[in-house]
């Protein structure tokens, strides 16, 4: 089973997540757009690449594929809707992933990308839930709408939501800080909000990630799983200048004011 996952930075604000069986030394990294650094961490920890997964087909995310499984042939795992290149099996929602001798639900979560997807293990030998969420939930935030529309986000945010509150949140960007700082804006009042701006900000200045995060964390702090919430819906009428219609009109309003935040 998975005893470690580490963060192998890449590019300028990448996370490429390494998860690691006990006793062995096999890996297995998450959208590793860059090959080098997963080479470098390999080589470092004098383990070998085993599996692949892949959230969705944006280069920063699967552009180390081919050169990874040219030099280790391994397994890569991801999407079938897009022709990433690589790829060695496709699943979809509904399918498993077996990684470590654990089980990996696949969730679809359009809305960032048309194919994006996400892999959720719960297991009973496992302290803690595992969600690798690519560019969907980020902490504090979500990711921008390049393919999908609002009620796509919306809905695939809401599955995410309703998984248990002790997940560990893996996405795949340092973008806590400027997410937080958006969140502020919006939702003001939100005193464990305010909290966690401090708890990050200190990370951060320790340069320590600020990830994973926690599907509690997510629903006490972050604006887009939170379009139910007073203040939001306030915040939202003020960008829209009128009353939102729904919890969709509420999440749109928010991402479009972050999009140009």
């Amino acid at each position: 089973m998975i005893s470690t996952i580490h963060p192998i930075p890449a590019f300028s604000d990448n996370y490429i997540w390494a998860a690691s069986e006990a006793d062995s030394a096999k890996v297995c990294v998450v959208d590793p757009g860059q090959a080098q650094p997963v080479i470098d961490y390999l080589i470092a920890e004098q383990r070998t690449l085993s599996d692949i997964l892949i959230t969705h087909h944006h280069p920063d995310h699967t552009g180390g594929v081919l050169e990874l499984c040219a030099k280790y042939d391994c397994r890569a795992v991801g999407p079938g809707t897009s022709g990433i290149e690589g790829l060695t099996e496709v699943v979809a929602e509904g399918g498993t992933v077996s990684l470590f001798g654990q089980e990996f639900s696949v969730i679809e979560v359009p809305g960032h990308t048309l194919d994006h997807i996400a892999f959720f293990c719960e297991d009973k030998d496992q302290a803690e839930p595992i969600l690798f969420c690519g560019d969907t939930l980020f902490a504090a935030g979500c990711g921008r709408l390049f393919e999908g529309d609002p009620p796509m986000m919306h809905a695939s945010l809401n599955k995410l939501s309703k998984l248990p509150e002790s997940t560990r949140v893996y996405c795949t960007h340092e973008y806590t800080l400027a997410n937080l700082e958006f969140a502020v804006a919006a939702d003001p009042n939100n005193q464990a909000l305010l909290e966690r701006v401090e708890r990050e900000k200190a990370k951060r200045a320790a340069q320590q990630p600020t990830l994973p995060s926690s599907i509690a964390l997510e629903l006490a702090t972050n604006p887009f799983l939170r379009s139910f919430d007073f203040e939001l819906k306030k915040s939202s009428r003020s960008r829209l200048g009128r009353e939102p219609q729904d919890e969709v009109e509420v999440f749109a309003a928010l991402r479009a004011w972050k999009d140009s935040f």
